[in-house]
Parts: C-alpha cells; structure tokens; sequence
C-alpha cells in the first residue's frame, strides 16, 4: 500500500512538471503596432506651404540619361542601377571590380569643370555631402532623356563664337566667362542644376515673397508672389525676372528677361526664353523641384527636368570668389607679355 501512495505521488510530480510550462506558455495577444503618424504639410503664418529650411541639390543623377538606357526613366530598384554603372563603367574601357572614382571629381568633371583638387577633403562635395535617394536616369524627363538639339542658325553662332573665344580668351578680362568673373554661374539658374560642389541652397519665405539664396556665389533670389506682372521686357538680369504663385501646395516660378549673355546647358537664350519652376514639399525632408524650359528661338522644342532636394542641419558656408584669386591677373599678364615677344 505504501509502495502504491508512493509511486501515484512520483507519477502526479511528473506530470505537474511536465504539464506546467504548457499553461506558462498560453498564447498572448500580440498588440498591435501604433499606426506610423500622417506627415501633415506645416504652413507659414499666411497658410502657404512652409518651404523653408536649408536644402542639398547634390545629386548622382547625371543631366542626360546614358544612351544605352534607351527610353528607360528609372531603375527598377537599387541593385538595377548598381548595375547599371557597372555596365557603363565597363563600356567606358573600366574593369569588374575596380575601386570608384572619387564622386567629386565625377561630379565635377560630369559637369564640365577641370578636377584641380577632391572637394571632399574640404566638406564640399562627395560623400560628405547629403543625397536626396532616386531611382532616376536622368534629371532631364522624357522618353529621350536629354535637351534637345539647338536650331541649325544657334549652333552655326555658337560654333562662331567658340572659335572666335579660342583666339581671342586672353584679351581682356570681359572675354573670360561670367563664372570666372565672378559674375553668375550657370547652375544657379533658373532652371538650378546640381553642381559639383557648393551644393547648398536655403529658402526663407514671408508674405508675398519667397527667396532662395546659394551658396555658390550667394547670390539670392527674391520671388514675388503678391499677383505682381514681371518687369518691363527691356530690363534684362541675370537670373530673369521671377514672378511666383502657388497652385495648391506647389510653388510654381516663372522667369523670362533673361539677360542675353545668360547660357543655359550650352546655348545663349533668347528674348523668348521662359522658365518655369515647382516646388513640392513632399515629406518633412524633401522638396521635388521640377523645370520647363522654353525658348522656341534656340531649341527645336522645349525640355524639362526633375530632382529632389533634400533638407540639412547647418547653414551656408562663405563663399569667395575673387578673394585671393591670382588667376585672372597672372593669365591676362601672361598673355601680354607672349604677345610682346
């Protein structure tokens, strides 16, 4: 009998221990996630879109799309367009494997300047700089991915002149171009362009107006918005006249008056040139910005262009241009004294 109450007593420990982890792990409802806060557009004190913030316009995207990417305008994901520049790269007489190129000179020579020293050593320009993220071909939109050709009579006056500008560069300081003079560059626009270096731009708004300044050059943009015509035709500035309203929640620009020494991706405007701009906040972050350019007197049709700004911490470095800049004297003293012998 004892032997019995013992062993029922070990038999029922057994299945105690056995079966208690079983109501220890009874499943628990899981609670469900908190549901991820709607971005909601901030606005000014006049309840426009609040736009304003410091912003990088630096970009990976090149202007024209590559040829062998036909009418494609994205990458399908990123390993699409990893790929992609390994198959340029390699069409470019580069090797599987081989280390990228610091992407401030590929910037800076993708828009035409001379590599003279790694903006990235001093913050300007490759990885230290912040990228809005795209999947884009190309900032020029459309199924050819690129401006279109100049009408015949302004590529025979650009040929004209580039020729005459290599014979004659030297002259005097008024034959350099205007970045070099410290004037206006092209990139700043409009239309605005990703540039290698100096990528920073900062928009400040209150009523009725809108401005941009860039750090390139600093020169500032100030946009009315007040319902205000442009200027008379015969007042010519370098960055147009900008006349601004807003469609919904995009600010949308419109330029003419174009100065005529003012190039836009390698052609002379005309009086007829006009350009128009928008501006979308799209995130806390991100601004699309999107340009139509029209000059039926220098390109066969009009072009348009999309890239995202992303916003910064920090403000805009100074920017000097002709401060300690031996170049232009010691290039024009040159010139005269190859002319004298």
């Amino acid at each position: 009998m004892r032997r019995y109450v013992l062993s029922s007593l070990i038999a029922l420990a057994v299945v105690s221990l056995v079966s208690a982890p079983a109501f220890a792990q009874a499943p628990v409802t899981a609670k469900p996630a908190p549901a991820a806060k709607t971005w909601i557009m901030p606005r000014t004190p006049d309840g426009k879109p609040d736009l304003q913030g410091v912003y990088s316009n630096a970009t990976t995207v090149p202007v024209a799309r590559p040829a062998y990417l036909g009418a494609k305008e994205f990458y399908t994901d990123e390993a699409d367009k990893v790929a992609s520049a390994a198959q340029a790269a390699a069409g470019r007489g580069g090797r599987a494997g081989a280390a990228p190129r610091p992407a401030a000179a590929a910037d800076l020579e993708g828009n035409g300047l001379a590599v003279h020293y790694d903006t990235s050593q001093f913050g300007l320009g490759g990885p230290t700089v912040k990228r809005a993220a795209s999947l884009r071909t190309s900032i020029i939109t459309g199924p050819e991915g690129r401006v279109p050709a100049m009408l015949p009579e302004v590529q025979k006056m650009v040929a004209e002149k580039r020729a005459y500008q290599q014979a004659h560069q030297w002259d005097s300081a008024q034959n350099r171009p205007l970045a070099e003079r410290c004037i206006t560059w092209g990139f700043e626009g409009p239309p605005m362009m990703p540039v290698g270096y100096n990528s920073t731009l900062e928009i400040v708004q209150g009523q009725g107006y809108v401005a941009i300044v860039q750090e390139m050059i600093h020169d500032t943009r100030v946009i009315p918005t007040d319902g205000r015509p442009h200027g008379p035709a015969e007042i010519k500035r370098w960055m147009g006249d900008s006349v601004g309203h807003w469609e919904g929640d995009t600010l949308v620009v419109e330029t003419v008056n174009y100065n005529p020494q003012v190039v836009i991706q390698g052609a002379p405007v005309s009086d007829a040139a006009k350009v128009t701009e928008r501006f979308t906040r799209i995130d806390a972050d991100t601004i699309t910005y999107q340009f139509t350019v029209d000059d039926p007197k220098t390109w066969v049709k009009p072009f348009s262009g999309e890239y995202n700004m992303v916003h910064i911490d920090g403000g805009l470095y100074e920017y000097a241009c002709h401060e300690g800049n031996y170049g232009m004297a010691n290039n024009l003293s040159g010139a005269r004294a190859t002319e004298k012998k």
